[in-house]
């Protein structure tokens, strides 16, 4: 590839791949270790070498050799390897490269026998390479050479299942997480949560429900067990038959008066339908929670609002009492009529207008207390 062109796709996925790998908290050491070497024994070679091949350079995972040196930088017969993504076998490389070195070899050590066959992952993307080393030159025999190509299968297999593994791993703490960060959301809740199962049998409830089972039954809820035993009679009819309308898709809402412990309580309720992942019903989620303080608080409240609507209305009339009186003189007095009174006409004319005034103020307190009395019905 040219210095400063764009890296293929396919090459890109490629050092994903053997990014994933090197940094696996590898659990498999000791198999691994013991493939590495039956690599060597089945070559009859004292290095074998397992290696990742990325971007910049040759990192070697493990190691059997006598030599401690780790072996840096791309060596070009592992990366030769990986780009053809087939065996390469070098009998004696000082023929081909004169003191040219393998990898992970010492300058004191030249490496004169090389043979590398490419790790292929499921998705086919050459990660690295597994070889063996010599200092002397050598051969492979046919039957060598499968044996080398089947440890190298036999490793990624290997290294893919502990990656796969460690995925599981990762995912299950995370849904473990999610769970228990449901879970306390669910138990902390006040109001009273349940799901039911298409045969009305228990399958989740919280704290506060089984509390309330408790409290008022002195039984505890047990999973799978019917939901008929928690229930009061004089309220199981009404709760089945929400029930069965969720079960069949229709969800119910609802605000009503139930028994509990003889004593008449108000709950909120909801019945919804509770569907897998594919969207089919497959149980009953009740939701219940206790609203009778807001409705006795209601009930305070119309009561004084009642009690207000009457002092108006008896207000309201003690004062149109005398304002009758006032109107029935002034008829009486009407400017109208020949006489003496003629000459205040002026004078009864604004006593009118007062009393009609103070009689349309009383008539806006009774309607106004009307008004009260239809918003709040």
């Amino acid at each position: 590839m040219l210095p400063g062109a764009p890296m293929p796709l396919r090459e890109l996925e490629r050092l994903q791949s053997v990014n994933r790998f090197l940094k696996l908290d590898f659990s498999k050491e000791e198999e691994l270790q013991n493939l590495i070497t039956l690599a060597a024994e089945l070559c009859h070679c004292p290095v074998a070498l397992l290696t990742f091949i990325d971007e910049d350079k040759q990192c070697t995972n493990v190691r059997i050799s006598s030599s401690s040196d780790p072996g840096t930088g791309k060596d070009p017969f592992c990366e030769r390897v990986v780009r053809n993504g087939d065996m390469l076998v070098i009998e004696d490389i000082h023929s081909q490269q004169p003191a040219a070195t393998g990898p992970g070899a010492a300058v004191s050590d030249p490496v004169r026998f090389y043979a590398g066959t490419p790790l292929i992952t499921q998705d086919g993307h050459a990660l690295g390479t597994l070889c063996v080393t010599d200092n002397k030159p050598g051969q492979l025999s046919e039957v060598q050479r499968k044996a080398l190509r089947s440890l190298a299968r036999q490793i990624i297999q290997l290294l893919e299942f502990d990656v796969s593994l460690q995925i599981l791993k990762s995912q299950y703490v995370q849904a473990r997480q999610s769970e228990i960060e449901l879970r306390s959301f669910f138990e902390s809740s006040l109001d009273h949560h349940l799901l039911l199962d298409s045969g009305f049998r228990i399958l989740a409830f919280n704290r506060a429900w089984n509390n309330h089972v408790h409290n008022t039954y002195g039984l505890t809820m047990k999973r799978g067990e019917l939901m008929t035993p928690y229930i009061h009679p004089r309220n199981f009819q009404g709760f089945y038959d929400d029930y069965i309308s969720a079960l069949n898709g229709k969800p119910v809402f609802d605000e009503r008066c139930l028994t509990v412990k003889g004593k008449d309580t108000w709950r909120r309720v909801r019945f919804e339908p509770a569907s897998d992942a594919a969207g089919k019903i497959i149980g009953v989620s009740v939701n219940c929670a206790d609203i009778t303080q807001q409705v006795e608080q209601k009930e305070i409240v119309n009561k004084q609002q009642m009690a207000l609507r009457q002092i108006a209305f008896l207000q309201s009339h003690e004062l149109r009492k005398p304002v009758a009186s006032i109107l029935g003189l002034i008829s009486l007095l009407d400017p109208d009529r020949p006489g003496e009174l003629i000459r205040q006409a002026e004078e009864i004319r604004l006593l009118q207008l007062s009393a009609r005034e103070l009689d349309d103020k009383i008539r806006l307190i009774i309607d106004h207390a009307s008004a009260n009395k239809e918003w709040h019905d």
